[in-house]
C-alpha cells in the first residue's frame, strides 16, 4: 500500500493547517490535500448581539487584517441604517484601508515569502526565515520593515490604535484627521514609494530569472474575482467583477447581490468552505481572488506608477490572465505601490480634514451587506436583524475562503511536480508550503463548519498514561 506524508503545521502563514500527500506503491504522488482543521464560529456567536456591536466584534476574527473586517462590518451597518457616510468619512475609511494594504502586503512579502526567493527553496530551514533575509540582504529587509511600519502608523493615526481600532461606526467614523498628522506622512511618502519600487524590481527580477520554475509552479487556469470601478482597480468600493479562464467577462454585479452569483461547497477533509460561481457549478466555477485575481480583472489602475506596473503585469499573460501562483508576489507589491499613491492622493485632498464624518438615520433595514477587497481578496459581510436591530443571522465569505479551491489545487500540482517519495528531501516539502504561502492565507478569518463537528477528549494521568478517551 502507498504511504502518506503529513506536513504539519504549515509555516509562515496566519493560522493552522496541514497538508497530506498520498503516495502510490511506486512512491509517487497520487493525491494531496490542504486541510484546514481550526474552527472559529463567529457567524454563530454573533447572533443575538446588536448590529452596532458588529464593527467591534468582527475585527477580533483576526489580528492580521482587523481593519478589513472593521470596514466591511461598518459598510454592512451603513446599509442596515440606510445611511451613506459623508465623503470625508469614506475618505478616512479608505485611507485606513490603504494603511492595511501597505502593512499586510509588506509583512507577507518581506517577512514570509522573501526567504524562499532570496535564500532558495532548498536553503537550510534554520536560516530560511526573516533573520536569514536580514543576514543576506539587510537593505531589502530594512525597507520591508519601514514599509510595514508606515502602513501600521497610518492605521494607528487614523483609527487611534494599530490593532482592533474602534474607528468606523454605522454611518461614518468617530475621529477626524489633523493637518499635523497628515504632514507627518507626506514627509516620508516619496521614500516609501521608492521602497515599494525596489521590492517590485527584486520580485520581478527573481521571477524572470526563474521563469522555468514559475511556469510549472502551480500555474493553472481558473476564474478571477475582484472589485472594479468602471474597469479600474478598486479596493474599498465598487462592483464585483468575475472573469473566466480566458479573461472573458462573466459577471459584473453589485456586492449586495452576491448570493445570486456565489455559493459554497463543502468537502469532508476541511472546515474551510469552497466558494464558487453558481452558474458554472463546483468545481468548474472556482475562481481566485487577492492581488493576482484583482489585477487579472482590472483594466487599469488609477495611479500612474502602479498603472505602469500593471501594463508590465498584463504583458506577462499576453492577452490572457496571468496564471502562475508565484506571480501573486509581484501583484502584491504592485498593490503596495498603488496603496501608497492612493494614500498620497487622500492626504492631499482638503476634505480629509473635515469634521463632517458621520451620517445618522432613524430607519433600520432588515438586511445589510458590506463588501470590500481585503489584502487577501474579496470580503463579504452579510447581517440579518430583527425589528429592534438584534442580529438574527450572519454570513461571512472571507477572502481566504474564496481561494480555498486554488490553494488545494496548488498543493496538489506542486506536490506532483516536485515531491518524490523515493528520495524525499525537506526542500520538496517546503515547495508545497510555498504554494500555500503564495496566497497569503489568513485561516483564522475564514474557517467555518457545516453540521456537527468531531470532538475528541483524552484524559491522562500524571505519568502521561492514557486513562480514558471519548469521541463525539
Amino acid at each position: 500500500m502507498g504511504q502518506k506524508i503529513t506536513i504539519e503545521p504549515i509555516t509562515r502563514i496566519e493560522g493552522h493547517a496541514r497538508v497530506t500527500i498520498h503516495l502510490d506503491d511506486g512512491g509517487q504522488v497520487e493525491r494531496a490535500y490542504f486541510h484546514v482543521d481550526q474552527f472559529r464560529g463567529f457567524e454563530k456567536f454573533c447572533e443575538g448581539r446588536m448590529y452596532f456591536e458588529m464593527p467591534v466584534i468582527t475585527p477580533r476574527i483576526c489580528g492580521i487584517c482587523p481593519v478589513s473586517h472593521l470596514l466591511a462590518s461598518a459598510k454592512a451597518c451603513d446599509a442596515l441604517i440606510g445611511a451613506q457616510p459623508p465623503r470625508p468619512a469614506s475618505m478616512l475609511r479608505e485611507l485606513m484601508h490603504m494603511g492595511q494594504i501597505i502593512q499586510s502586503h509588506s509583512l507577507h512579502f518581506f517577512y514570509l515569502a522573501s526567504p524562499d526567493l532570496l535564500l532558495g527553496f532548498d536553503a537550510d530551514p534554520t536560516v530560511r526565515n526573516v533573520v536569514g533575509v536580514i543576514g543576506a540582504n539587510p537593505e531589502l529587509a530594512l525597507k520591508g520593515v519601514k514599509l510595514r511600519k508606515y502602513g501600521q502608523e497610518i492605521i494607528r493615526t487614523v483609527g487611534g490604535r494599530r490593532i482592533h481600532a474602534r474607528f468606523a461606526v454605522p454611518g461614518g467614523v468617530n475621529k477626524a484627521l489633523t493637518a499635523d498628522e497628515r504632514d507627518t506622512f507626506l514627509t516620508d511618502i516619496e521614500e516609501m514609494i521608492s521602497f515599494a519600487q525596489d521590492g517590485i524590481a527584486f520580485a520581478r527580477n527573481w521571477l524572470e530569472e526563474n521563469q522555468a520554475t514559475v511556469e510549472i509552479f502551480a500555474s493553472f487556469p481558473s476564474g478571477y474575482m475582484g472589485l472594479v470601478k468602471g474597469g479600474t482597480l478598486e479596493l474599498y468600493d465598487g462592483q464585483v467583477r468575475l472573469v473566466g479562464k480566458e479573461g472573458q467577462l462573466l459577471e459584473e454585479f453589485d456586492g449586495s447581490n452576491y448570493l445570486s452569483y456565489v455559493a459554497e461547497h463543502v468537502e469532508d477533509w476541511s472546515y474551510l468552505k469552497f466558494p464558487y460561481y453558481k452558474k458554472m457549478g463546483y468545481p468548474a466555477g472556482s475562481y481566485r481572488v487577492g492581488p493576482l485575481g484583482r489585477l487579472n480583472v482590472a483594466d487599469r489602475i488609477s495611479t500612474p506608477l502602479a498603472n505602469e506596473e500593471l501594463k508590465e503585469f498584463k504583458a506577462i499573460g499576453n492577452g490572457r490572465p496571468v496564471e502562475g501562483s508565484l506571480w501573486y508576489h509581484y501583484a502584491r507589491l504592485i498593490e503596495v505601490l498603488y496603496a501608497l499613491e492612493r494614500a498620497r492622493e487622500l492626504f492631499e485632498d482638503p476634505d480629509i480634514f473635515s469634521t463632517d464624518i458621520r451620517a445618522t438615520s432613524r430607519g433600520l433595514n432588515r438586511e445589510g451587506i458590506g463588501v470590500l477587497e481585503a489584502p487577501r481578496g474579496t470580503l463579504f459581510h452579510h447581517y440579518w436583524v430583527d425589528e429592534g436591530g438584534k442580529i438574527e443571522k450572519v454570513n461571512l465569505i472571507v477572502a481566504t475562503g474564496n481561494n480555498n479551491w486554488a490553494m488545494s489545487k496548488a498543493v496538489e500540482e506542486v506536490a506532483r511536480e516536485f515531491v518524490d517519495g523515493t528520495r524525499l528531501i525537506e526542500g520538496m516539502l517546503n515547495r508545497v508550503e510555498a504554494a500555500i504561502r503564495a496566497y497569503d492565507p489568513c485561516l483564522s478569518c475564514s474557517t467555518h463548519a457545516v453540521g456537527q463537528m468531531p470532538l475528541e477528549v483524552t484524559l491522562y494521568d500524571a505519568q502521561n498514561q492514557l486513562l480514558d478517551r471519548m469521541v463525539r
